[in-house]
């Protein structure tokens, strides 16, 4: 039997088993064919509110378990990844657009973390304190209570799973709400596997939902703890919510990181490390390759051949052949990249390869000559495009 074969979770939430979530439903579309996958229950504010004071109840059970029964759990679930792998990878590749080797990058990255996690119960132990009296004085750690896990679409599994299992293994509850449009592979999957690891009731609960949901987390008194991974917008507003209510708060926010191609550069497999930094998952990734940063001796014959490598990428369906870039994940980022590829071309920047799309399939796009204050060398893209800029010293 396959980890999603039980209907018990199509058009539900995970709280306290799965139950109908009070925003309703959304169908689970493949960015891809803009086929209907299945359906995934919505959480909203009362939601999240009722699973903080569940949480916070199996909080206290689960943290006077032994540390080794903890261990145990992070230790099935490790395997159950793993057997599992095909059936979460499908998911993957169909759910968020992702290409095969990165949906097995990632259920790989998720057995690890819980073999990893279970490393942790034993190790926050205490220490031994300094004092003047003759007295044996200790500080004991102890785990936080409710952490809440806000995590995004691109990486879901992995950016849901390294926050998730570390907190469960310490003895913590966990609430997580994965980001509706992948919130299967990102949110079902994780729920599926602790079910089966053995995690008591309660400790984990997945609430796929909107804004509303995940400010509830963010200021529920019951959550003290907030992994937020995001935008930085977005991230700005969690971080201030949080310090208000004086929660500590991890935050994983936007990037605009720059390769810089010095002037004794070998092109060749430079070019092919630079397009797979801008191109890598359509670029929606937050440490893609965001600027190229050229010395000016190479940097004419590395535009040329950095369109030559982008004009050669194949762009498609995933899940249907061998392919280097699948789709953007919605009409939404598809409209945002193509914006600010526009605005950067009547900015001043040469448009050399790509810019134009079909569906939701974006063809890898290199800009020359960007202006400084252009929006793609300003701002981060979170799409398949590679702003180029000489410099001389």
């Amino acid at each position: 039997m396959g980890l999603f074969d039980d209907p018990a979770w199509h058009g539900k939430i995970w709280l306290d088993g799965w139950t109908e979530g009070s925003a309703g439903t959304l169908d689970v579309t493949e960015p891809a064919t803009g086929s209907t996958l299945g359906r995934i229950g919505l959480a909203d504010a009362a939601d999240a509110a009722r699973a903080a004071g569940r949480a916070a109840d199996a909080q206290r059970a689960w943290a006077e378990l032994p540390y080794t029964e903890r261990a145990s759990v992070m230790r099935r679930a490790g395997e159950l990844w793993e057997r599992y792998a095909a059936d979460v990878e499908w998911w993957i590749v169909r759910e968020a657009g992702s290409l095969t080797a990165k949906a097995q990058m990632e259920t790989h990255a998720a057995a690890q973390e819980c073999y990893e996690a279970a490393a942790l119960p034993s190790r926050p132990y205490g220490e031994l304190l300094a004092g003047e009296q003759p007295r044996l004085s200790m500080a004991e750690r102890v785990p936080a209570g409710v952490v809440g896990v806000i995590a995004p679409f691109n990486f879901p599994l992995i950016l849901s799973i390294r926050s998730v299992a570390p907190a469960l293994a310490l003895g913590n509850s966990v609430i997580l709400k994965p980001d509706p449009r992948t919130a299967v592979c990102g949110g079902v999957a994780l729920a599926r596997i602790f079910e089966e690891a053995g995690l008591p009731e309660g400790v984990l609960t997945v609430l796929p939902g909107g804004a509303d949901a995940g400010k509830a987390l963010v200021e529920d008194p019951r959550v003290r703890v907030i992994s937020f991974t995001g935008s930085t917008g977005a991230g700005r507003e969690v971080g201030a919510a949080a310090a208000r209510a004086l929660k500590k708060v991890h935050l994983e926010l936007g990037g605009n990181s720059a390769v810089v191609v010095l002037e004794d550069a070998e092109l060749k497999p430079t070019l092919a490390a630079a397009a797979a930094g801008s191109f890598l998952h359509q670029g929606q990734v937050c440490m893609t390759t965001g600027r190229h940063l050229v010395h000016r001796s190479l940097y004419e014959e590395y535009v040329e051949g950095l369109a030559a490598n982008a004009e050669a990428l194949p762009v498609g369906d995933p899940a249907d052949g061998d392919v280097a870039l699948g789709p953007l994940i919605d009409v939404g980022q598809r409209d945002k990249v193509h914006d600010l590829v526009q605005r950067s071309i009547a900015a001043g920047a040469r448009l050399v390869a790509g810019g134009r799309y079909d569906g939701l399939f974006y063809r890898p796009t290199v800009l020359a000559d960007v202006p400084l204050d252009a929006p793609a060398y300003a701002e981060e893209v979170f799409g398949p495009v590679a702003p180029v800029v000489p410099f001389d010293t």
